[in-house]
């Protein structure tokens, strides 16, 4: 039988041969499906790792596992991860909206601290650039802001305790001369004011004007404690300037960073000429009140310049304010006086508005008239107080950017 077989065998075309051994998965095999061209033998077909045509040998067929080992199915839509996902970024959007919102009022501290630093850094380097070290200049700019805010406190914190303390010592005579009054006693009668006043002075509408008696305490404290606040964060920001500067800067790509450097301390000066131009109106403000106050003779004259200059920082709006507190102690002394201050602040407040202000903007920040106008209006309509104050400065660097980057890029195509 053995040699009957290795007739057999001898008689067998080669073909046969090499179909049979390969069907072993003999030494000569070569490359069929299931096996790896670079592997005497290997595991059939695999259905997690098959990849369709790809050709043998390349990244991702089944000859070859890739850099990283096979690679597995292609992703596959899945509504339940996609859902999951959205909802996840959904719920991560909102948890940052509400951590900006309930973070509002601190953030808004910090942001006028550093619009007041960046306003009154011109002032520090000037300093600087007399031989003044920079913790020198930044104490000295300090020191004139606080002797400024302590001025204005001293103007106005003495006629409100005197106000008050007359108020007080003659709190008995007013009652005395509207209890003779025939008018008022008719209008007691007639409305029955008598138990009005009782029931006004029970418990429960005492302990709420102590309440509210509390809650404005609250805000005085909390409106000091704000502006302390904005103090400290401003003479921060004045001495960390440099190193705040070049951090920002040094996020900016090499290749740009020079490009960025000069258009950012252009749009700094520009904010800075905007603070100090603003200052310049609000005392020429102040100095024209006092010296109607003390023409016409009113009292106080120099709380009430005060005031004015305060409010007139506030663009648009502020003048506006300062002109009614001033009428009203007008109207308080008499008639005439309130009638005057009417008329003066009418007249000086179209001067500002259309011939002070843009000339004083146009010169120092560069930016239109009509512009200027128009962005006050925005920004208090949108942001309220703090949109009036960065409105022009914010229209000022659009203008830059626009001059300097668009405008050229829109010229070269």
């Amino acid at each position: 039988m053995a040699s009957e077989r290795t007739a057999v065998e001898d008689d067998e075309p080669p073909e046969a041969a090499t179909a049979a051994t390969a069907a072993v998965g003999g030494p000569e095999s070569g490359p069929v499906a299931g096996i790896s061209p670079d592997r005497t033998a290997g595991p059939g077909p695999d259905p997690e790792h098959d990849h369709g045509d790809a050709p043998a040998g390349s990244p991702g067929s089944l000859g070859h596992p890739g850099r990283f080992g096979h690679l597995g199915q292609p992703l596959r839509f899945n509504p339940f991860l996609t859902g999951f996902t959205f909802g996840l970024g959904a719920l991560l959007a909102y948890a940052i909206y509400l951590a900006v919102r309930n973070a509002g009022s601190v953030l808004m501290l910090v942001f006028i601290a550093l619009f007041l630093a960046i306003g009154l850094n011109p002032a520090v380097a000037r300093l600087r650039s007399w031989g003044l070290p920079r913790g020198l200049a930044v104490a000295a700019v300090a020191l004139s802001l606080l002797l400024l805010i302590a001025g204005g406190v001293y103007a106005l914190v003495p006629p409100l305790i005197s106000q008050t303390g007359e108020f007080i010592e003659q709190l008995p005579s007013y009652v005395e001369q509207l209890r003779r009054s025939e008018t008022v006693n008719e209008l007691v009668v007639q409305y029955d004011l008598v138990e009005r006043i009782k029931s006004a002075a029970s418990m429960e509408n005492v302990s709420r004007a102590l309440g509210g008696v509390f809650g404005g305490a609250r805000f005085v404290f909390g409106a000091i404690f704000n502006v302390l606040t904005v103090l400290i964060l401003t003479i921060y920001f004045m001495a960390a300037f440099d190193r705040l500067r070049e951090l920002g800067y040094g996020l900016v790509p090499a290749s740009r960073r020079e490009r960025v450097r000069l258009i950012g301390d252009a749009i700094l000066a520009k904010v800075g000429a905007y603070l100090v131009g603003a200052l310049a109106i609000a005392l020429l403000a102040g100095v024209s009140t006092f010296v109607f106050s003390v023409v016409v003779g009113l009292a106080y004259p120099f709380a009430l310049a005060v005031v004015v200059a305060i409010c007139d920082l506030i663009p648009q709006i502020g003048a506006t304010i300062g002109a009614i507190l001033v009428s009203v102690v007008g109207f308080a002394t008499d008639v005439p006086t309130g009638i005057a201050c009417v008329v003066f602040f009418l007249v000086y407040q179209q001067l500002e508005n259309y011939l002070i202000y843009p000339r004083v903007m146009r010169r120092s920040v560069e930016v239109n008239d009509v512009a200027a106008i128009v962005a006050a209006l925005l920004g208090v309509a949108l942001f309220g107080v703090i949109g009036a104050l960065v409105a022009i400065p914010a229209v000022a660097a659009i203008q830059l950017v626009l001059r300097e980057v668009v405008l050229p890029r829109q010229d070269l195509r």
